[in-house]
């Protein structure tokens, strides 16, 4: 996981795009059907995915292709650039422009990506507004190795909400948790260690904490502590929340999801509560950093692939077919063990095919990382956020306002 924030600066877009603008002319000028090579053009999360598994798949493919994958650093800028190809995926009367007024309308369009990373927080908005479609990929190998909790996250109704009998709208290839980071010198003198969610209201980190500007995340955290799920439907309803959100608000110094870490690290404040894969990676700059999955459970995430609404069905024509069936390739490429483990070692992030693999069977490293994978007892009491009714949502909107305002 990325940090999940706003929009950061975008990465520069590779050559490719130039050849494309090419091809764009190229069409316009002849009509013709150009290019008969089979592509797959991927936008990705930066560093969600190993550099070496991209040779490591061109060398399982059996037919020439074209592969493309494109990182960008945040999600919010791939959810944005699915809204971008839908609204340039909209028909609209051409008729009085100009020759030259195309070939720059062409030019400026960016190359359509068979499949994008998205998480799983932003399916519910993705299905609402048309930017994607589903997948067909229930008759995948690897499907089938995904644990039903993964499978259940992205089987949506049209609406985005979760539904059994619904359709696959996203391809889970990896996945994290929010965790707790702290200083280990500061907490020398203390005598303690954080373990859990109920660390945080502990009198002795009053305004040493840093959380993510989330309340989801937050109020759930706090939820959790309560002995409660974070897909409470009903917050009105825990008598015993609103004194615990306002109690920990004094413990907190600063909110961000951007920058969370940057107080820890200075010593500015104690303990942080974030993403592992942002956490993981932090420890690996400084040893001062340690980090705990809290024992009562926490929030999960997920990255997947999806499909956005502008790409062609694989009806349409035989180049579609070819990059259809590059697509479903990619993904059980990312859902075999092999490519799992890759992802697992590499990515500060592990794969959900892991964990229908033993632990004992599991690389070291893997194994005594419980950051990365924390012990089954542990994770079953982990819970993705789910989407909420929308009387819910303004329930959250209404405490987090409080909350800060406290």
């Amino acid at each position: 996981m990325v940090t999940k924030g706003n929009s950061e600066i975008l990465m520069k877009r590779r050559s490719l795009i130039l050849g494309a603008s090419t091809i764009a002319l190229s069409q316009l000028a002849s009509g013709c059907n150009i290019g008969q090579q089979a592509s797959l053009k991927v936008r990705l999360l930066q560093n969600s995915i190993p550099v070496q598994l991209l040779g490591e798949f061109r060398k399982t493919l059996t037919l020439r292709a074209k592969l493309n994958f494109d990182p960008e650093k945040q999600l919010s800028a791939l959810f944005k650039l699915l809204t971008t190809l839908k609204e340039q995926g909209k028909p609209n009367n051409n008729q009085d422009r100009s020759f030259l007024d195309l070939i720059r309308i062409r030019s400026r369009t960016p190359i359509s990506p068979d499949l994008v990373t998205l998480g799983d927080y932003w399916l519910k908005s993705a299905i609402e507004q048309e930017l994607i479609q589903p997948l067909n990929i229930e008759t995948l190998p690897g499907w089938k190795q995904l644990p039903p909790e993964y499978q259940k996250l992205v089987k949506r109704d049209q609406t985005g909400q979760l539904d059994n009998s619904g359709k696959v709208w996203g391809a889970p290839y990896r996945w994290g948790a929010t965790v707790i980071a702290y200083r280990r010198d500061k907490f020398k003198a203390l005598g303690w260690t954080p373990t859990d969610w109920s660390d945080l209201w502990r009198e002795s980190l009053r305004d040493r904490i840093s959380v993510l500007n989330h309340p989801r995340e937050v109020i759930g955290l706090t939820l959790k502590n309560l002995g409660l799920s974070y897909n409470q439907q009903d917050l009105n309803q825990v008598k015993d929340l609103k004194p615990a959100l306002r109690q920990l608000a004094k413990q907190v110094k600063f909110y961000s999801s951007d920058h969370y870490l940057k107080p820890l690290v200075l010593g500015d404040t104690w303990v942080a509560v974030g993403w592992s894969t942002d956490i993981l990676a932090l420890r690996t700059r400084d040893r001062q950093i340690e980090a705990v999955v809290p024992q009562s459970g926490t929030a999960l995430w997920s990255d997947v692939w999806v499909k956005p609404v502008s790409v062609s069905s694989a009806s349409d024509s035989s180049e579609s077919n070819s990059e259809s069936d590059l697509s479903k390739k990619w993904i059980e490429f990312c859902w075999d063990s092999k490519s799992a483990k890759q992802i697992s070692l590499l990515t500060n992030a592990a794969s959900p095919i892991l964990l229908k693999i033993p632990r004992n069977k599991l690389p070291q490293d893997i194994q005594t990382l419980p950051l990365l994978l924390p012990e089954a007892e542990i994770l079953n009491k982990c819970e993705f956020l789910h989407p909420l009714p929308e009387s819910t949502q303004k329930q959250y909107e209404s405490l987090w306002k409080e909350m800060r305002n406290t």
